[in-house]
């Protein structure tokens, strides 16, 4: 077993949570249906979990690639949903 690097142990710390706080905002705007919103946090999301893509293709412009299909997706799920009615929420206790 390796020694846990502490620098290292609190940038996974860091990145998962950031990455995750994009992940709630995406789910937001996706529900609010703010495509913008949506396709951009979309987009910053793939931006902030990069090093999955650099690890497997070993080359860091196609991280640029992810995250512009990311914003595409977002963008065009979200105006499929806006077609439908809002949806309606319970009313806060």
């Amino acid at each position: 077993m390796t020694e846990i690097d502490p620098l290292i142990a609190l940038g996974v710390i860091l990145a998962t949570a950031v990455t995750d706080m994009a992940y709630v905002f995406f789910n937001a705007a996706v529900v609010a249906r703010h495509r913008m919103r949506a396709a951009n946090w979309s987009a910053v999301w793939y931006l902030l979990s990069a090093f999955a893509v650099i690890n497997y293709t070993g080359n860091a412009a196609y991280v640029l690639f992810a995250a512009l299909g990311s914003w595409l997706g977002a963008y065009a799920s979200v105006t499929w949903l806006v077609r439908g009615a809002a949806p309606t929420l319970p009313p806060h206790p």
